[in-house]
C-alpha cells in the first residue's frame, strides 16, 4: 500500500477518534473542577512528555485516578481530543489525565507503551499532591489508545517495557480498563490488509521479520489471573480492527478468570456516534465506578 493511501486511512482514523466524544473539548472546566494543562510527566528520548489533569476542586480525601489515552495509529492524535471526558470524570470524583506520547515512525514500539507506563508511575509518585489513591487506577483509550490502555492493565513489572522516563520505584499497572475498538493480538491472521502498514510503522517491520516484537506488543500475550477487569467495546464493521480481535481477548480473559464485559455494536465502525456513543460513554463511567470506587 502506498503512502498517500496510508495517510488517508490515518486521517480517517483520527477523525473517527475525534468523534468518540460528545461536543468539542471545553476551553474552561465546569464548575467544581480544577484543571491544569501541560504537566510534564517524564522524558522520552529527550522529548518532554506532557499531560493535562482535571480533578474535583472540593477535597474528599484520596480519589481514584483514570488515564485517558487518545488514538491515531500510534502516529497521530492529540490529548485535547478527550478534555471533555476528563472533565466528566472529575465531576464524578476522579482525578483524570489525558496524555500525549511519542509517535511512530520516528519512535517505534515500545516507546508508546513506555510513555503510558511512565504516566501512571508519575501520577502514583505525586499521589499526595493530587490526592490520588494509588491502589485505584483506571485506563480508557480508543483504538491505538485502547491498545495502550489494555497493555497497562495486563503487563506486570517483570514483563518489562517500563522504559527510563522516571519514577522507576512506582507500579505502572492499572486496576480497570475500558477499550474502544483496540487491537488485542497484533500477530493474528485476522489483521486487515489496510492495518498492516500501520503496524509496520509502529513495530518497524513485518511480523515475519519481527515475530517476537509483535508478540511483545500484543495485550493478549500478557493476560493472567491478576489482570485488570476490562470493558471492551467494538463495532462489527470496523475496517481497521476486526471484531474477532475482541473475541480473542474475551477468550483469554475468560480462561484466566478475569472479570469484565464486552459490547458488540452491530454495524459499528471504527468509532460511532449518536445514542450508541452516549450509551458507550455511560457504560464507561459506570464500569469505572464499579471497579474503582469502594
Amino acid at each position: 500500500m502506498n503512502r498517500p493511501i496510508i495517510a488517508a486511512f490515518t486521517a480517517t482514523l483520527v477523525l473517527a477518534l475525534a468523534c468518540c466524544r460528545v461536543g468539542c473539548a471545553a476551553p474552561q472546566p465546569p464548575e467544581g473542577v480544577a484543571y491544569q494543562q501541560n504537566i510534564e510527566y517524564g522524558q522520552g528520548a529527550g522529548e518532554s512528555l506532557k499531560l493535562d489533569l482535571a480533578w474535583p476542586e472540593k477535597s474528599t480525601g484520596k480519589r481514584p485516578c483514570v488515564v485517558v489515552i487518545h488514538g491515531g495509529a500510534w502516529r497521530a492524535g492529540n490529548r485535547n481530543q478527550h478534555t471533555d471526558i476528563i472533565f466528566a470524570l472529575a465531576q464524578r470524583g476522579y482525578v483524570a489525565a489525558t496524555i500525549s506520547y511519542r509517535f511512530c515512525p520516528k519512535h517505534r514500539f515500545p516507546a508508546q507503551i513506555e510513555d503510558a507506563k511512565c504516566t501512571v508511575r508519575f501520577l502514583r509518585a505525586n499521589a499526595d499532591r493530587y490526592e490520588i489513591d494509588t491502589e485505584r487506577f483506571g485506563a480508557v483509550g480508543a483504538s491505538a489508545g485502547a491498545h495502550l490502555a489494555m497493555m497497562l492493565g495486563v503487563m506486570d513489572e517483570n514483563d518489562g517495557l517500563e522504559g527510563d522516563g522516571g519514577h522507576a520505584d512506582e507500579s505502572s499497572k492499572v486496576q480497570a480498563v475500558v477499550s474502544f475498538f483496540g487491537p488485542t493480538d497484533l500477530s493474528a491472521d485476522d489483521i486487515p490488509t489496510v492495518t498492516i502498514p500501520l503496524l509496520f510503522d509502529f513495530i518497524g517491520g513485518t511480523k515475519i521479520k519481527f515475530p517476537e516484537k509483535y508478540r511483545q506488543a500484543s495485550p493478549i500475550t500478557y493476560v493472567d489471573s491478576g489482570d485488570a477487569p476490562m470493558l471492551l467495546l467494538q463495532g462489527t464493521k470496523d475496517p481497521l480492527v476486526p471484531h474477532s480481535q475482541v473475541f480473542k481477548m474475551i477468550d483469554a480473559l475468560t480462561e484466566a478468570g478475569v472479570k469484565g464485559r464486552a459490547e458488540i455494536i452491530i454495524g459499528g465502525g471504527h468509532g460511532w456516534g449518536g445514542k450508541d456513543l452516549i450509551r458507550s460513554l455511560n457504560q464507561t463511567y459506570d464500569f469505572l465506578d464499579e471497579q474503582l470506587k469502594p
